[in-house]
């Protein structure tokens, strides 16, 4: 795999040391992250004791040279437009924060890193085998 984006639940497998997650990660020529897996990222820093040393490793992994966090764009507010109406019409409501990552997915062309199955509801999204 060329370009994945890491999901919140794989960036927290990452720490924890998933040998699956270290193993796409060794194989990846960039690793996006999504501003809003950075949001719910540091929604769940906010009141922990650890929250510090949260950032911390979370900076020192955005600034490895493989890693770029990708930003919201009106390329992306439109793809996030067409899967909302796509899931919509099929009756399928997905989190609202998984279709802006999905969209990213599909903006980047990037394999979504996660382990939330509802990723395969998302039409035209590039999935992680391991899902």
């Amino acid at each position: 795999m060329r370009k994945i984006i890491f999901d919140t639940n794989a960036y927290i497998r990452y720490l924890n040391g998933d040998t699956k997650v270290l193993n796409v990660l060794a194989e990846a020529e960039t690793v996006f992250m999504s501003i809003f897996v950075l949001g719910e990222l540091y929604a769940g820093f906010r009141g922990s004791t650890k929250e510090k040393q949260n950032r911390e490793v979370l900076n020192s992994f955005l600034e490895k040279p493989t890693v770029s966090i990708l930003e919201a764009t009106a390329e992306t507010a439109e793809v996030f437009g067409e899967i909302k109406d796509s899931l919509k019409r099929a009756g399928t409501p997905l989190p609202i924060n998984d279709v802006w990552i999905a969209a990213h997915g599909i903006e980047s062309g990037s394999v979504i890193i996660s382990f939330d199955a509802h990723f395969k509801k998302f039409p035209g999204l590039r999935l992680w085998d391991e899902l």
